[in-house]
């Protein structure tokens, strides 16, 4: 199997046809821009130049082979630039298919904001940019006042989970928020930097004119899709 035959096989299967490609049914014939050379203009003004050049001081051969490598340099980058704005398309749909197939899902996402579940209690995580000797989550109600501290002692940089049961440290039913969620971490000399990452519900996305697909998000407002670390 040629090069070429591959290349065009992975192209079908993405539903895009290669510029220049023919099926076994005759194409039809694309608009023809007038501001444009295309193969058969250019074999024409060729053999116009042939026939019109001076008999005394011929276009050498060298010349004539450089003329015809450049169109069909340009010719090849011509049909390359199609075929990729074509699969650019092609993936840039896919992609707007993807980020509304995420509405109604919940993700896991950087943010403060988070609401308990039906059960009681809510799951997050942190995320730590160096390793840390001492890491603290804190759980508040909606006013700021401490619900429930936990500590998850000494981690790694990256992400570590953590399910609080709903409970105060008084043993209250916290009820179902919302909650905000605190991370204080430190290697013991210093403070480690650091971010929860909180489960929420996405209720809807919209699509920029350039840049990624944006999330609304419940208790966190919009969000980019590339901040996205799991969805549920």
């Amino acid at each position: 199997m040629t090069t070429s035959t591959t290349m065009d096989s992975t192209l079908d299967a993405m539903g895009v046809r290669r510029s220049g490609a023919t099926s076994g049914a005759a194409a039809a014939t694309p608009a023809k821009n007038p501001n444009t050379l295309d193969q058969t203009s250019f074999l024409k003004l060729l053999t116009a130049q042939l026939q019109n050049q001076d008999p005394f001081s011929p276009m050498d051969n060298t010349q004539m082979v450089a003329q015809m490598a450049q169109f069909s340099s340009v010719a090849g980058i011509s049909e390359m630039n199609t075929t990729l704005s074509a699969m650019a398309a092609k993936m840039n749909g896919t992609t707007k298919a993807d980020a509304m197939s995420y509405v109604g899902k919940t993700v896991l996402t950087p943010g403060s904001v988070a609401y308990g579940r039906t059960s009681g209690g809510l799951a997050g995580a942190v995320e730590l940019d160096q390793a840390a000797s001492n890491v603290l989550v804190t759980i508040s109600d909606a006013k700021g006042n401490p619900l429930k501290t936990m500590s998850l002692g000494a981690q790694k940089a990256g992400t570590t989970s953590f399910d609080w049961d709903g409970k105060t440290d008084d043993g209250a039913e916290a009820g179902s928020g919302p909650f905000t969620v605190t991370l204080n971490a430190n290697d013991g000399v210093s403070a480690v930097s650091g971010r929860p990452l909180v489960w929420a519900p996405v209720q809807s996305v919209s699509m920029p004119s350039s840049g990624n697909p944006i999330l609304t998000v419940a208790g966190l407002g919009q969000v980019d899709l590339s901040a996205v670390r799991s969805v549920g």
